[in-house]
């Protein structure tokens, strides 16, 4: 388990025999994938050059925490219940089976990236507006959603993905830039719905529901799995849940929209304003009857 846990690790950062323009195109890929999502939400990252600190410490932590604690767990789980109930057993009823493992992975990571989240929090020691929560939140999600996407796609070119994939297989061969398109918008996205909650005063509430609705995204591979879904039907699903995803947090995030900054408007007090202005019109009737005496 510890040569795993070390060869997952370095996994992110060392690709033997993947020549370096490979390397860079898997990163520019990611780093486009982040910036389209993350522009819907127009994060203040220039003004507040913090945000960067939080991608990359959600990035390291979430990368950590499935190693350390993601992988192990659903490993020990995984043989437990073979042991208790049987290989044929599990694989039978994988749709039941599998959610456990499936949830695990949701509140793992979700756990991770809302750590520099709680940790700027508390060291600004103030009430978080939801909407600066939300963007942090984000910023989060994007830090760790390009770090595995860049993974994921040089781990797609080791194994051979090249221009020739898409003469052979069509326009199928896209099927990885599809996914990791739609798995970055996902991350940010669940990330801020997270980072609202927790500023709204319900951080471990929807805590849990970015963890359900995580592990409902990961529960493709179990549908793949079981041919309840072909691979095509797997994408569609991931992009149709993203997509409605991201819909309802960008409604949230410009819902009487903050400044840039993030930063909450001036209170008016309308009632007053409105005094002052009848005032402001209102004939001098106290100067009238002074005249007139």
């Amino acid at each position: 388990m510890f040569e795993r846990i070390i060869d997952f690790l370095f996994s992110a950062f060392i690709y033997p025999d993947l020549g370096l323009n490979w390397i860079f195109l898997g990163i520019l890929l990611s780093i486009t994938f982040g910036a389209f999502w993350l522009l819907l939400y127009r994060p203040p990252v220039f003004r507040h050059r913090w945000l960067w600190g939080v991608a990359g410490l959600s990035a390291i932590l979430t990368w950590i925490s499935i190693a350390v604690i993601q992988i192990p767990l659903q490993s020990l789980f995984g043989e437990l219940i073979i042991g208790w109930l049987g290989a044929a057993f599990v694989m039978r009823w994988l749709l039941i089976t599998g959610i456990p493992q499936i949830l695990l992975s949701g509140l793992v990571q979700e756990a991770s990236k809302l750590v520099p989240v709680i940790i700027w929090r508390r060291k600004v020691n103030k009430i978080l507006d939801p909407k600066m929560g939300l963007v942090i939140g984000a910023a989060a999600g994007a830090g760790f959603g390009v770090f595995e996407s860049v993974w994921a796609l040089n781990s797609t070119f080791l194994a051979g993905w090249d221009l020739n994939t898409l003469q052979i297989v069509g326009v199928t061969a896209f099927a990885p830039f599809w996914e990791r398109f739609f798995a970055v918008g996902f991350h940010i996205a669940v990330s801020a719905l997270a980072g609202y909650g927790l500023a709204k005063g319900l951080g471990w509430q929807f805590y849990l529901l970015a963890s359900a609705l995580h592990g409902l995204l990961n529960y493709s591979v179990v549908l793949l799995q079981m041919r309840i879904l072909n691979s095509l039907q797997v994408e569609i699903y991931i992009a149709a849940l993203t997509c409605v995803l991201a819909a309802v947090i960008i409604r949230l995030r410009w819902a009487n929209p903050t400044p840039p900054d993030g930063e909450l408007e001036p209170h008016v007090d309308i009632p007053a304003v409105c005094e002052a202005k009848a005032a402001e019109t209102a004939p001098p009737v106290a100067t009238d009857q002074k005249e007139s005496r």
